[in-house]
């Protein structure tokens, strides 16, 4: 049985091509993911470990600001804190260190020199050791308020050399340095420009503030453990500061890279997984028709001896090679998938060396127990077909007994699970939280979708009948025999149909969702935006109060409201604790923004010690207007705030700020000083008109290329561009799917044509022409993926509005139905299916007459 399996296997190696093809895709995809995140997360961690000093003393924060709007705050500690830790025994050196991210550095001619990918420029004080990631290879160290030194990755990106003058936006202000030193990094440079000063300039310019450090890194003397250390520097602090390890600097380090890496990683895993689903319905096909084609070959086996298990077995083992064919040629192509993003990144600025790719032992695992798994579990349900044929019945060549029940089951099985993923997404749209909502979304996504994959051959009858109606009309006999061909076997044509179905529905669900988004993002903003213009970091970075200044001075602003953000934990009065951003607002907010209030109003909430609540929110909480909140910000100032207003702001909750809260500028400069602004809303002065006010503004604002002042206009297309990036993503989904699709019907259409080699022969012997033959597979091809189709697009519209429902919660309400893409969609699928009928139309009207009818 062995042989014979091995045997049958390189006889149909032709055949099962396309099925490895399908295998190798989606293994390629898990094993580039791993490769790719391994060996960033190991060349990281080598640079963390490598920069990080033994313990490092940071100030301690109650929460950090990731995950909402920050507040641009630079958390500091008193740079003579360093005397103190140097006086602990073990240490051998302490050392006051400045860094700060995310400030601007720009050239002569007002062009950024950082990095554009969304990479930081970081400007730290300059101190050579042991932990620094660059060493200086020309010029000097800089001496003085007026010198600094940059990366040479940056300045050979930017055309920096030694001698230019470069402009430097920090926190405090900006100002003027003259490049005098350039350094090169030691390891793996991360993608960010590097800016060093000397330690007094950057206390002053990056910080503010004279005697000030964002750490103070120690040095450990031989024999001292960094934990003891911790311990001893933790008994001298006190728990006003937050103390680490070398390791548990490094792990923090690599956290915060974590979002980035983990942005990739399940983007390379969607596209594996939808690469898996997909390929299980070519993998089914392609196994049943092999196996209805070799009933005679079977049925031998059986009356031979061969009993049901072995026969079962052979067929699985057939599955069990084409899976580790597939399994193998996927993680060659992981790897090569690996090296090309490794190539993107470097040309991105993030600095990867291929030579250092990291293929841990998870890679090769995960790679063959996604193809062999799938490929098993994809011809299981052939195996036992094949198992439960008798040898009388394959050696006669007589259907295999049994075809109706299965569809009876099929049919009863279909309702039930579509009747429960129906209520499932009827739930959706009756819930009123958002997390239920999103819950019984996915459940009757996935309901809906098992549901039709197993009723599809219960609807191809009904469906194509109507699809290929106007066949016989327009192409005669062709098109009735192309119908009747599609008709033939149902269980074939709905599991063809599928594959693309699966697709087709993902993109429709998630365009609608998109445009809705879009839809409702444009109604908010015409609805509460009232300013002529928001000036905003182009990435949404906070930036320094000189902006405002000078935004201030143009002339022709009438009005400039500022808005930052503020981190902050509220007690509330249900016992509940919650960390979250406030907003906080200049006064003259109602002439740039419409806030609809339930109770209270614009003055009362900016008030001094006053804050406003979003009603929702408030009722949940058990929250009125003048209760009395604890809140605490990271500076661990604490405050009594009264609630003087209840607003109905619908955006509020899941966009970062949990609660809707804001408050006044001068509160929160009362408790939480120094931070930056987040966006400017700006007016125009009576008598200016808008377009020559955003002319000037434009102007006033060259030498900060960060920042941008938008109008409605350009906000809805900010927007728009955002949703965008999602629907590209989709779309890429959709192009894998279809393409693994289109494998699947050029598979089913060429094992269709081998059933049917004596049928057609039989035709072109009675008259039937070869372009005749193209035309009947073409048509049947195309009727195929038109129902696919047709499926994709009913489920998916189904998905879009359930998605809709759960956006509703969040304050998203409108519904937009993407027609175009409705549109294109089903001109895609007669795009595919006459793409896909191309080689086995061409093979078919290739055939020898006589040989095709002498064909058993």
């Amino acid at each position: 049985m062995l042989r014979t399996t091995l045997r049958s296997f390189l006889a149909h190696k032709g055949r099962l091509l396309l099925s490895a093809l399908a295998v190798t895709l989606s293994v390629a995809f898990v094993a580039g993911s791993l490769i790719f995140s391994g060996t960033v997360n190991r060349t990281f961690d080598r640079l963390f470990a490598s920069t990080a000093a033994d313990v490092t003393v940071v100030p301690k924060s109650a929460f950090e600001e990731s995950g909402g709007p920050m507040s641009g705050q630079i958390p500091t500690l008193p740079a003579r804190l360093r005397d103190r830790v140097a006086a602990v025994p073990g240490v051998a050196d302490a050392r006051a260190d400045v860094r700060v991210q995310n400030i601007t550095a720009v050239n002569a001619r007002n062009e950024p020199v950082g990095p554009t990918t969304g990479a930081p420029t970081v400007a730290t004080d300059w101190s050579p050791g042991e932990q620094r990631p660059v060493e200086l290879t020309g010029g000097h160290a800089p001496h003085g308020p007026r010198e600094a030194l940059i990366d040479a990755d940056t300045a050979r990106r930017k055309g920096v050399s030694v001698g230019d003058t470069l402009r430097l936006v920090a926190a405090p202000g900006s100002f003027r340095v003259r490049v005098v030193g350039i350094m090169t990094f030691t390891t793996t440079n991360p993608g960010a420009a590097l800016i060093a000063l000397d330690t007094p300039t950057a206390q002053s310019r990056l910080l503010g503030k004279a005697g000030a450090a964002t750490s103070i890194k120690v040095t450990a003397e031989p024999g001292t453990g960094d934990r003891a250390l911790k311990q001893r520097i933790a008994a001298e602090l006190g728990p006003r500061y937050d103390i680490r390890t070398r390791g548990e600097q490094a792990q923090s380090a690599t956290a915060q890279l974590g979002g980035f890496l983990d942005v990739i990683k399940y983007v390379m895993l969607g596209f594996a997984g939808v690469a898996v689903l997909v390929g299980i319905f070519l993998i089914v096909n392609t196994f049943s028709m092999l196996i209805a084609q070799r009933t005679r070959e079977l049925g031998l086996l059986r009356a031979l001896g061969a009993d049901r298990r072995q026969v079962r077995r052979s067929v699985l083992a057939e599955a069990v090679l084409l899976g580790l064919t597939g399994s193998t040629l996927g993680l060659v192509g992981g790897i090569g998938l690996a090296a090309g993003l490794i190539a993107l990144m470097s040309l991105l600025g993030m600095r990867l060396d291929a030579a250092d790719m990291v293929i841990r032992w998870t890679a090769p695992v995960s790679a063959y127990a996604v193809g062999v798994g799938v490929t098993f579990v994809a011809a299981y349900l052939p195996a036992r077909r094949a198992a439960r044929v008798s040898p009388m019945a394959a050696l006669a060549d007589a259907e295999v007994a049994g075809v109706g029940r299965p569809l009876r089951i099929r049919a009863v099985a279909g309702a039930l699970l579509g009747a429960a993923g129906a209520a499932a997404l009827a739930g959706c749209a009756a819930a009123t939280e958002t997390s239920a909502a999103a819950f019984l979304l996915l459940l009757g996504v996935g309901l809906t979708l098992v549901a039709m994959v197993v009723a599809g051959p219960l609807l191809v009858r009904p469906v194509i009948r109507v699809l290929g109606a106007a066949f016989p009309r327009f192409f005669g006999p062709v098109g009735l025999l192309s119908r009747r061909n599609a008709l033939r076997n149902p269980r074939r044509t709905g599991a063809t149909a599928a594959a693309l179905m699966v697709g087709l529905a993902l993109v429709t669900g998630l365009s609608v969702a998109g445009a809705s988004m879009t839809r409702s993002f444009d109604q908010q903003i015409d609805k509460t935006l009232g300013s002529d213009f928001v000036v905003q970091n182009r990435t949404f970075q906070p930036f320094p109060e000189e902006i405002a200044e000078r935004t201030r001075a143009v002339r022709g602003v009438g009005l400039v409201v500022r808005q930052r953000f503020a981190p902050m934990r509220v007690d509330l009065p249900d016992g509940g604790r919650i960390r979250t951003s406030a907003g906080a607002f200049d006064p003259g907010l109602d002439r740039v923004a419409n806030v609809e209030y339930a109770s209270g109003n614009t003055a009362a909430a900016l008030a001094p010690d006053r804050i406003a609540v979003e009603r929702r929110f408030a009722e949940r909480h058990g929250i009125d207007r003048g209760d009395v909140l604890d809140v605490s910000f990271r500076t661990h100032r604490a405050a009594r705030l009264t609630v003087a207003a209840l607003t109905e702001q619908e955006t509020a909750e899941g966009l970062g700020t949990r609660g809707g809260f804001f408050l006044g500028m001068g509160t929160l400069e009362k408790y939480l000083p120094g931070g930056q602004d987040s966006a400017l809303y700006v007016n125009a002065a009576p008598g200016t008109d808008p377009p020559v006010l955003r002319e000037r503004l434009e102007r006033a604002l060259e030498p900060f290329p960060q920042v941008q002042a938008r109008d409605r206009a350009d906000y809805k297309d900010l927007v728009r561009d955002q949703i965008a990036v999602l629907l590209y993503l989709v779309y890429a989904l959709l192009g894998l799917a279809i393409v693994i699709a289109v494998l699947g019907v050029v598979n089913t259409l060429a094992l269709s044509v081998v059933e049917r080699t004596r049928e057609i022969g039989l035709l072109r012997a009675i008259g039937l022409s070869r372009r005749q033959l193209r035309r009947m597979i073409r048509l049947e091809s195309v009727v195929i993926a038109v129902f696919g189709a047709v499926l994709g697009l009913g489920l998916g519209l189904v998905w879009g509005l359930a998605i809709q429902q759960v956006l509703a919660l969040q304050g998203m309400k409108a519904l937009a139905i993407p027609w175009t893409t409705v549109v294109a969609v089903v001109v895609g699928s007669v795009v595919v299916g006459l793409a896909a009928a191309l080689l086995p139309a061409l093979r078919a009207s290739r055939m020898n007459v006589l040989a095709a009818i002498a064909h058993e």
